[in-house]
């Protein structure tokens, strides 16, 4: 194997597969990146058998091909190498099968490679069937669901995001058992086949990550156990966690006695202000009460104080109401949604509290409130 490429051509694909590499794994050829040299391309592979990432880069100007091979590289040193290395271009080169020599103008480096046939046969296969959503859709999906996952490995269903695909809908949701998060799209393809699928919060987001600045279509290819997202030249497979997700939409109440509406940045803020005085960081439990057209928000702790900041609203009927909840929540819950202002329906003082948008109404999230006696 012998090329020569350009520096920044090769770090942008190894920070794309670098995400996949194994620290902890059992098995030494899973810390390493897989590199295959063809004609006309080199494809990289990384995996730690929870996630697969693969990236491919074509011969150009600025990459050229001078021999074929395969070899596995210890990815912590390729990756710090490429990084570090001032040129504008790095020669690689497999010397004597296992002997890799990275040189430029002014450096060499001698790194021992491993044989490419110690790497695990991992398939990277395609559906017939894809999903396909914009990478903008996907991205916000993650970013207002994935919070409320829950970190609680004895409960791995909740560790990860529900995607139930029926026709052209797309339901996604994530609760940990204390709060709900829900975003609903619609589809430009109808699904031929039904889904419902449990995708690891931590693999999803790190691919949320690695498509941050992608402006291309996703192809979701969905099988028995794992979900391949390819978007152009990149492919990124995760397990999915086996188990039944919990029927959600029971929790959505069907009925309300209040609904109130109000600026979302001025709500986040009081929220976040009466939080500095509760003592559990936890719970920090706030008290929200509504009275006339304003309401008010109190939080105290014996050890420390107590606060009290009023705010207007608009109520859609003369009812009022006192529940307490999480600030972390109801913070977490807000910060999902980009619009200007929220509606927070309540139901009863014991009951689940609704969060929406008429800005957003693909988006719902409901806290569960805290009984404070």
């Amino acid at each position: 194997m012998k090329f020569k490429i350009k520096r920044e051509l090769l770090l942008e694909s190894l920070n794309k597969v670098s995400k996949a590499i194994s620290t902890k794994n059992l098995i030494p050829v899973l810390a390493g990146i897989r590199f295959d040299l063809k004609k006309t391309k080199l494809t990289l592979t990384a995996s730690d058998n929870d996630i697969t990432i693969q990236t491919s880069i074509n011969s150009s100007d600025d990459f050229i091909i001078d021999k074929e091979g395969s070899i596995i590289i210890q990815g912590k040193y390729i990756l710090d190498i490429v990084r570090k290395l001032p040129d504008e271009f790095i020669d690689i080169e497999v010397i004597d099968d296992l002997k890799i020599l990275i040189s430029t103008e002014n450096s060499e480096y001698n790194l021992n490679g491993i044989s490419e046939k110690e790497y695990p046969n991992i398939s990277l296969e395609e559906s017939k069937n894809k999903v396909i959503v914009e990478s903008s859709t996907l991205i916000d999906i993650v970013n207002q669901t994935a919070f409320a996952t829950s970190n609680e490995e004895n409960k791995p269903i909740l560790t990860g995001i529900n995607f139930n695909i029926v026709g052209d809908i797309l339901e996604c949701n994530s609760t940990d058992s204390y709060r709900l998060a829900r975003k609903v799209i619609k589809l430009e393809e109808e699904s031929s086949e039904t889904y419902n699928i449990v995708i690891p919060s931590r693999n999803i987001i790190e691919f949320s990550k690695i498509i941050s600045n992608c402006e291309d279509k996703v192809e979701i290819n969905i099988f028995s156990n794992k979900v391949l997202f390819k978007v152009n030249n990149l492919l990124f497979q995760s397990r999915l966690i086996n188990g039944t997700f919990p029927n959600t939409s029971n929790l959505l109440p069907k009925e309300e006695m209040l609904t109130i509406s109000t600026s979302l940045s001025a709500f986040y803020d009081v929220i976040d202000r009466v939080s500095i005085l509760t003592s559990d960081k936890e719970k920090n439990i706030v008290t929200l009460e509504t009275k006339d057209d304003y309401l008010i928000l109190r939080s105290s702790s014996s050890e420390i104080g107590k606060v009290e900041e009023k705010m207007p609203i608009t109520k859609d009927n003369k009812e009022n109401i006192k529940i307490s909840f999480s600030a972390k929540y109801m913070m977490e819950a807000l910060k999902s949604f980009s619009t200007e202002s929220v509606d927070i329906h309540f139901i009863g003082e014991i009951k689940p509290i609704l969060i929406k948008s008429n800005e957003d109404e693909t988006l719902t999230q409901l806290v569960l409130p805290i009984r404070t006696y």
